[in-house]
């Protein structure tokens, strides 16, 4: 049974920063590009950040210069550094384990960014 469980999550005020994890389980961790998506009620789910098995990654342009993607293969784990937080960045952030046969997903870790 494959899990990605995020935590990390919760309420920062603006400027500030959180960092997210996401453990996955069930899968060979270096088979699959790894990622963080978010969304905001009544809107699509937008990517945020992605690595790749050789640890390429792509970032959204709203966040690239405040948020750091990295990735543990010893731990399964892949992590979203983000700082400078703004308000728009309140969102549930998602985890997301990805190759061409497959797709899965966490249940998401609330962030809010509110004084």
């Amino acid at each position: 049974q494959v899990q990605l469980v995020e935590s990390g999550g919760g309420l920062v005020q603006p400027g500030g920063s959180l960092r997210l994890s996401c453990t996955a389980s069930g899968i060979f961790f270096r088979d699959y590009g790894m990622g963080w998506y978010r969304q905001v009620p009544e809107k699509q789910r937008e990517l945020v950040a992605v690595i790749n098995s050789g640890g390429e990654t792509v970032y959204a342009d709203s966040v690239k210069g405040r948020f750091t993607i990295t990735s543990d293969n010893a731990k399964n784990t892949v992590y979203l550094q983000m700082n400078t937080l703004k308000p728009q960045g309140t969102a549930v952030y998602y985890c997301n384990a990805r190759r061409p046969t497959a797709n899965y997903w966490g249940q998401g870790t609330h962030v809010t960014v509110s004084s």
